[in-house]
């Protein structure tokens, strides 16, 4: 228990108690807690759960302080492509759904403002992850009709000289990812 559920407590039985080494099991006694049984447990639930809730977000800023990204080379080309390893990819899904159920707490007010910064955290993390995936296996499709193959290359010349541009883009940001 925190010290906000202490005050909360001391509110409820009308007495300034202080924890300490000086407060012994009498003190306590004398303080009649029985006639308060149902608001000293809602007490302690909610220092109980604000406890998980606060386990779990402090596991969240060790976990994801860092964003560890994966590079695989693409074929030869030099290229690495840029991901989130699968169990990486699992737990920050399995993080999305903690916090969400954080938001549905009827203790969120306690640590609304760090449940919010998380949410939102990580579903841009969620968000650049699959958009790179998306744009890479789109470019890495694309590559292999209009730059390595002579037959698209001759049906569709336009299209083929505009995916260059595309083509030198993509290598230039995935070249300066994997250097980063």
């Amino acid at each position: 228990m925190r010290d906000r559920h202490w005050d909360m407590i001391r509110a409820k039985v009308g007495s300034d108690f202080k924890i300490d080494a000086a407060l012994y099991l009498q003190h306590i006694y004398d303080l009649n807690l029985n006639k308060y049984k149902e608001d000293v447990e809602e007490i302690t639930d909610q220092a109980r759960q604000e406890a998980k809730m606060e386990k779990t977000l402090n596991m969240l800023q060790e976990r994801w302080v860092d964003v560890k990204f994966e590079f695989r080379a693409h074929k030869d080309s030099g290229v690495h492509m840029i991901g989130l390893d699968g169990d990486d990819f699992d737990l920050l899904e399995n993080d999305q759904v903690a916090v969400t159920a954080m938001t549905s707490s009827r203790y969120l007010s306690t640590f609304e403002e760090k449940i919010n910064y998380w949410q939102k955290g990580l579903a841009a993390i969620n968000e650049v992850v699959v958009t790179c995936g998306e744009v890479q296996r789109s470019w890495s499709f694309l590559e292999s009709l209009f730059i390595h193959s002579e037959e698209v290359k001759k049906e569709l010349p336009n299209e083929s000289i505009k995916f260059i541009t595309i083509d030198k883009d993509v290598k230039a940001v995935l070249t300066d990812s994997y250097k980063v």
